[in-house]
C-alpha cells in the first residue's frame, strides 16, 4: 500500500513507548527524543514494553500517517539498542522481517553494496532557495 522509495529511512525508537500516544504525542517523540524531523518523509517505528503493539508515523507530503498493529498472540522481537542509543536505522528488508515475526538478532547481514544516500541539509537547502529568489 505504501510506496516508500530507497531514500526513505526507517527509524526504530529504542525502548518502550506509551501506545496511548497519537499524532501529536508521536510527533513530539520524533522531534524531541529521536531529535529528527517528523515531516522528513522518513518512517518512525515505536513499540510498547510487552512488544505486542507497534505504531509507525510518517509524513506523505500532504498529511501525517499513524498506523498501529496489535498482535493477538506472541510478540515482536525488538532489536536491542546499545546503552544510551535512542534510535536505530533499519533497512526496508529488516522492517519487513521484523513485522513478519523474524528475530533480527538471529539473522546476519551479508556484504552488500548500496549506493549511499546523502542526508539533506535543510539549512543549506533553504539558503539556496533564498539565493535563487534574490537573483
Amino acid at each position: 500500500m505504501f510506496g516508500w522509495g530507497p531514500a526513505t529511512k526507517i527509524y526504530l525508537c529504542a525502548g518502550a513507548t506509551d501506545m496511548r500516544k497519537g499524532f501529536d504525542g508521536l510527533y513530539a517523540l520524533v522531534r524531541d527524543r529521536l531529535e529528527l524531523e517528523p515531516l522528513s518523509g522518513h518512517v518512525f517505528l515505536f513499540s510498547n514494553a510487552q512488544r505486542n503493539r507497534l505504531k509507525l508515523i510518517f509524513w506523505d507530503g500532504s498529511g501525517l500517517w499513524v498506523c498501529a498493529k496489535r498482535l493477538e498472540r506472541g510478540c515482536y522481537r525488538w532489536p536491542a539498542a546499545e546503552a544510551g542509543q535512542t534510535k536505530m536505522v533499519l533497512s526496508h528488508e529488516e522492517m519487513a522481517l521484523l513485522l513478519g515475526g523474524i528475530d533480527l538478532a538471529g539473522s546476519r547481514r551479508r556484504p552488500w553494496w548500496r549506493k549511499p544516500i546523502e542526508e539533506e541539509n535543510y539549512a543549506t537547502k533553504d539558503a539556496e532557495k533564498s539565493m535563487l529568489n534574490k537573483t
